[in-house]
């Protein structure tokens, strides 16, 4: 049987389980059905109800304008597919070919797509964590849960963290006319996904919409009353806060302790992937059949010299959903590299903030258009002399032109000019925190290096 003959059998017989039925899991399983696969398909997940959309839960949802439950994914077609909801992985055998699920039954396959994504940091002490107004964000039951405390008009809300999960609930409640206290441990917000420069940009805007900000201190102990209500906490300076409703904001802890003993490369920061989406092993060898997408994955990228990134991304989730199904179910010859570069968006305090590339990969940053003081600019990020990655707040239909320098390698400070150019345009040291800082707020990082050959194209390197 030829290789040709092999992977026509495969996708009208073969067997695909997808772990992880966010998302991520359920675009693949959309792919998969689109690429001509007629085989067996199960989609595992440990929550009980249909995909749904995430990013709304800390935008539409908490203010009201969109129910909890109106943010089911839209489905793109009928993925002929057996669900097991509600019921986690716990193991992977790949030696016997098998999905291992926590109430004990194996379930086979040929091929298996791991797009089990992250869930939320709880707080540290569990006891404290169980307080009634204690709220972690990521679920549909978080986001429900958590606008019905702000909607119950507590006299305080305290957000710990202000990544930009933390900014946006912050921002909520200024909205709602809350009184809100936000502690970040790192010098000011968003440090860790943009650096120093933004993270003053964003401490300016939290404190000018009246949000009690205190950076540099770190929360020790949540207190309760008598009954199990949340109503102080203690700070490391020995300051307290008295509120109602506490958010816990402090990133995200990515799902995969059920993979240990797999054999599989994969621990805090994900799992290790080519950028066919391939999973490796622990000895650094490619796997045929088992491949990761969405927050869970690490790919080289070689914009940024191959370094593997995590990313927890909308698009990147999709995109990567897509090449990995496709992957699943072509020859080596068709097989795509996911190669995208990334784009974040947020909405706080009326600024509409947007990214592209990949800002935790630079060493200077310059305001390259437009004014700070007027919130309306574009921060561009480069590396050793070249673009590589930018930020705009109010200001995102520059996003393409500077995608466009970033994947040719533009010289940095970026090549002019532009209509609103800063006369004083001077790079500055991005500054971001330690890397224990940098995993509760960044939404991309870069984790490491593969040397593993890719098909790019050089761009000229530029000098200063």
């Amino acid at each position: 049987m030829t290789s040709a003959d092999t992977l026509r059998a495969f996708k009208r017989d073969g067997r695909i389980v997808v772990v992880g039925a966010s998302l991520a899991g359920l675009r693949a399983a959309e792919t998969l059905r689109d690429e001509g696969f007629t085989g067996s398909l199960t989609m595992i997940g440990d929550e009980r109800g249909e995909p749904y959309d995430r990013p709304p839960l800390s935008k539409q949802v908490l203010t009201g304008w969109v129910p909890a439950g109106n943010t089911t994914l839209p489905r793109r077609r009928d993925v002929d597919a057996e669900w097991l909801l509600g019921v986690p992985a716990s193991g992977l055998d790949l030696a016997a070919n098998h999905v291992c699920l926590a109430d004990g039954r194996e379930i086979p396959f040929d091929r298996v797509l791991i797009s089990t994504g992250v869930r939320a940091r709880p707080w540290f002490v569990e006891s404290e964590a169980a307080l009634d107004g204690v709220f972690v964000l990521r679920t549909r039951e978080h986001a429900e849960a958590l606008r019905q405390a702000l909607a119950a008009g507590p006299n305080r809300v305290l957000v710990i963290g202000a990544g930009f999960t933390g900014s946006e609930i912050a921002s909520i409640c200024r909205e709602r006319d809350i009184p809100v206290t936000v502690a970040e441990l790192a010098p000011s917000p968003l440090v860790g996904a943009l650096g120093a420069m933004i993270g003053e940009v964003a401490a300016d805007m939290q404190r000018a919409h009246g949000v009690d900000l205190r950076c540099g201190v770190k929360v020790t102990r949540l207190e309760g009353d008598a009954q199990g209500h949340f109503r102080r906490a203690h700070f490391d300076d020995g300051s307290t806060v008295d509120a109602d409703v506490a958010v816990v904001a402090l990133g995200g802890i990515r799902n995969t302790e059920w993979l240990r003993g797999s054999g599989l490369a994969a621990g805090v920061w994900g799992i290790a992937c080519d950028t066919g989406c391939r999973a490796l092993t622990l000895d650094g060898l490619i796997t045929d059949d088992i491949f990761a997408a969405g927050d869970v994955a690490r790919c080289p990228n070689p914009v940024y010299e191959y370094r593997l990134i995590s990313l927890e991304h909308w698009a990147n989730a999709v995109e990567q959903a897509e090449v990995a199904a496709h992957n699943m179910v072509s020859g080596q010859a068709d097989r795509w590299p996911h190669l995208t570069l990334p784009v974040f968006w947020s909405i706080q305090f009326g600024v509409n903030i947007k990214s592209v590339g990949v800002p935790t990969f630079a060493d200077e940053v310059v305001v390259a258009q437009g004014s700070v003081a007027d919130r309306r600019f574009v921060a561009t990020y480069g590396y050793r002399g070249r673009v590589t990655a930018a930020v705009t707040f109010n200001n995102a239909k520059w996003i393409d032109h500077y995608r466009r320098l970033i994947e040719t390698a533009a010289p940095f400070p970026p090549p002019g000019p532009t209509p609103d150019q800063p006369l004083d345009m001077k790079p500055v040291p991005v500054d971001f925190p330690g890397p224990q800082l940098l995993a509760q707020g960044a939404t991309v990082v870069v984790t490491g290096h593969d040397p593993g050959e890719r098909r790019v194209t050089a761009a000229q390197q530029h000098h200063r």
